[in-house]
């Protein structure tokens, strides 16, 4: 199961949810009971903290589980609580203190758990054969809760994209595959953060413009990129695709996904889990690795000299792509060249990869199977797992960590 380091971490991820109203605490197992009935960070803390002191050798004993029915199972809090509870028994931390969030800021309602992978004695708790435990689990819950089964979501959303591969042939119906349902699918507001996203599966996009016959005409053509972000072969036109993934439907997707991120808050989600890692990462191959664990791909485009002048974030979660600038100020290009290019990392520490694709390249399309493949410990279907790695106000999780360190001198001295 998915582990981390940081309980202030976990527990400020989705503290904020909670205060910007877009998550709520339906569920608590063996935590302090506040006097006001508000489950604050202090009372969460403290809810843990004796747990945490008694801990002997486990680096990593903070656990954070996310379960994820589908949008398709309408679940009241109840229930939801219900499944959380079961999965926390049967996994063998029903005795553990746990908290359950749930989120609402996007479509697909989902639940939080976070607790602890050591006991009151401090000895961690059995972990052999979770992900296959964890699996079977699932697949218990999803019968006796009548939901959507994995395979047959599977089923429903048709094969995940796949990056196209010049070497196997047939480009054509390779790029088809990838371009159909991302056109359709995905969010973004204009022709540059589309050609990003395509970019991420080895596919390039450019507009044509010209003139017949007194007559202006544009257009689109799609192209396959090798590994260094390189077109190779023919390009195709995009009649050649069909209609949908033509310029004048991808402008009517333009116009809709602006007000879908507007009336959706899409933003918001991006925004949080990028400040976090430029909160706690120092320089830039920990950056990417910070957002890529939760689902977010960063693309920089750099000069001849390494200045980055350009910067797009795409969201594999929410399916929504954003151009720095458009999520804010404090996300533009000029604010990463200077951290990372200025007091941050140099130009000859960073590893060498093309322009345009140097955080992309060795970024998986965002699938529940692959996020089981990178962590080894992904369940499928109604539940995965997840470990962000945020932290919130650095100086008040160094407070409690160093809170610990005293009490736990105290106690060696008793």
């Amino acid at each position: 199961m998915s582990s981390g380091n940081s309980l202030y971490g976990a527990l400020s991820y989705n503290q904020i949810k909670v205060d910007e109203d877009h998550a709520k605490v339906v569920f608590t197992a063996n935590m302090k009971d506040p006097e006001d009935g508000i489950y604050t960070m202090s009372v969460c803390l403290e809810s843990f903290e004796s747990r945490l002191m008694a801990n002997q050798k486990t680096e990593k004993p903070v656990l954070h589980v996310s379960l994820n029915p589908d949008p398709k199972d309408v679940l009241s809090d109840e229930q939801l609580s219900k499944i959380a509870q079961e999965y926390m028994q049967k996994m063998g931390y029903g005795e553990q203190p746990y908290i359950v969030f749930k989120h609402e800021d996007i479509e697909r309602h989902h639940l939080h758990i976070i607790s602890l992978r050591v006991d009151k004695e401090g000895k961690k708790i059995n972990d052999k054969f979770e992900h296959r435990r964890s699996m079977d689990i699932c697949r218990e819950l999803e019968q006796k809760y009548g939901l959507v089964f994995a395979d047959q979501k599977k089923r429903q959303e048709g094969l995940p994209l796949k990056p196209v591969r010049y070497e196997d042939g047939d480009v054509k119906h390779q790029i088809a595959n990838v371009i159909r349902p991302i056109s359709q699918s995905w969010h973004f507001q204009s022709l540059k953060e589309y050609r990003a996203l395509l970019t991420l599966y080895n596919i390039s996009v450019e507009e044509i413009r010209g003139e017949i016959k007194g007559k202006e005409y544009k257009g689109l053509v799609y192209s396959a990129l090798n590994d260094k972000g390189e077109k190779v072969g023919n390009p195709f036109k995009s009649s050649l695709f069909g209609k949908s993934v033509g310029i004048e439907a991808l402008e009517k997707r333009i116009e809709k996904s602006a007000e879908v991120i507007k009336n959706k808050g899409l933003k918001e989600r991006s925004k949080q889990v990028i400040t976090a890692a430029m909160r706690t990462c120092n320089n830039r191959p920990n950056f990417e690795k910070a957002l890529e664990k939760q689902g977010v791909s960063v693309l920089f485009r750099e000069n001849e000299q390494g200045r980055i002048y350009g910067v797009t974030f795409i969201d594999h979660e929410q399916k929504a792509v954003f151009n720095g600038s458009r999520l804010g100020k404090e996300f533009s290009a000029n604010v990463f060249n200077e951290l990372f290019n200025g007091n941050g990392q140099t130009r000859e520490q960073q590893p060498e990869q093309s322009e345009d694709r140097r955080a992309g390249q060795t970024f998986e399309p965002f699938t529940l199977s692959n996020r089981e493949q990178d962590e080894g410990s992904g369940i499928g279907g109604l539940l995965d797992l997840f470990s962000p790695e945020t932290a919130g106000d650095e100086i008040t999780e160094q407070n409690f960590v160093r809170r610990l360190k005293k009490k736990q001198k105290r106690q060696r001295h008793i």
